[in-house]
């Protein structure tokens, strides 16, 4: 058996060592032409919390990828190789002073070993006129981390890095029993995809070694302290292709964060970062086939994107849910 994965995200790495898990034999190859800080999944905060709009093909499958990449996460955690993954627990507040549904997430509400209502003087945790608030105590995963660890432990059990720009499903570097597309943006061409669109966010990497709380509130504001850095954000926009760090934005994500923690004021700015997340409004991950321009013959494809700004979150679950799909596509009884 040899696959072929597209990509190596978070997505990509995650698929990779779930296909070495199932099928110990194969050849795995990744092939990619960005690694670690030049992938949109290095710039995310990493912390385990579903945005309520997510979705998979249908709720029972989204939800199951929600559990799976918990759990997936959760094991990291408590495992020996936590801190070499740059895993670990946090807790965290959800504030808002508009709406009590905007405090509530039924993906990981029965999910988490902690979702609760927040009490009066939590309330109080932050300034600002917070109404309505939710505890809650999750994973984190830094992706400065977890990226380089998750490559050693692919290239350790044999797999097979290749850096390689695909510019065609149709047109790939060797023959593949299957092959899992997860290049996230990349997907907006390569698949032809027009219900891939960008969603801008940029972020702050600051030193505040006293934040151990993560806090959001309203607006996309949050402040998610990592292992060295605390992650100030953010932003959304809809169908930008801008990736040049926005003077105006920094101003705007500094401004709520600092009227929420007034003591951010005193963190030093480490770096700022960009990244698009990939957006489409169900999540695609699904089988294809495609027909190799050399001499026609079939191409069996599994396609694993647009998770948005939820890929190292739901990672582990969509990775696990498209590695039985490969397992499918195999045997033959896929809907193909």
């Amino acid at each position: 058996m040899h696959f072929g994965i597209v990509g190596s995200g978070i997505i990509g790495l995650t698929t990779a060592l779930e296909l070495q898990e199932n099928f110990p034999n194969a050849k795995v190859t990744i092939l990619a032409d960005r690694f670690n800080e030049d992938t949109t999944s290095y710039v995310a905060a990493g912390i385990f919390r579903p945005g309520t709009s997510f979705m998979g093909p249908t709720p029972e499958i989204t939800q199951q990828w929600m559990s799976d990449a918990f759990y997936y996460w959760d094991d990291l955690r408590r495992s020996k190789e936590a801190a070499l993954a740059g895993v670990c627990q946090l807790s965290g507040y959800i504030f808002s002073s508009t709406s009590p549904s905007i405090v509530r997430n039924h993906f990981i509400e029965k999910l988490l070993p902690i979702y609760r209502q927040a009490t009066e003087e939590e309330l109080k945790l932050c300034q600002g006129n917070w109404k309505y608030g939710s505890f809650f105590t999750t994973c984190i995963t830094e992706s400065r981390l977890f990226l380089p660890y998750a490559t050693k432990k692919f290239k350790d059990a044999g797999g097979i890095v290749m850096y390689h720009h695909v510019n065609s499903l149709k047109n790939l570097p060797e023959n593949y029993d299957v092959v899992v597309n997860c290049t996230g943006m990349g997907a907006k061409e390569l698949c032809s995809d027009q219900q891939l669109v960008p969603i801008r966010g940029q972020i702050l990497k600051v030193r505040a070694p006293w934040i151990k709380t993560a806090f959001y509130g309203d607006y996309d504001t949050y402040i998610v302290p990592g292992f060295e850095t605390v992650t100030l954000g953010g932003c959304r926009q809809y169908d930008s292709y801008n990736t040049e760090v926005c003077k105006y934005d920094t101003m705007a994500i500094k401004e709520r964060c600092y009227n929420m923690l007034p003591s951010l004021k005193n963190a030093e700015v480490v770096r700022e970062m960009v990244g698009l997340r990939p957006h489409r409004s169900i999540v695609r991950v699904e089988t294809d086939i495609v027909h190799r321009s050399q001499d026609g013959r079939p191409v069996k494809i599994v396609h694993n994107y647009g998770h948005g700004g939820y890929g190292v979150t739901t990672a582990p679950g969509t990775a696990k849910y498209a590695v039985k799909l490969v397992r499918e596509t195999l045997v033959g009884n896929s809907k193909l």
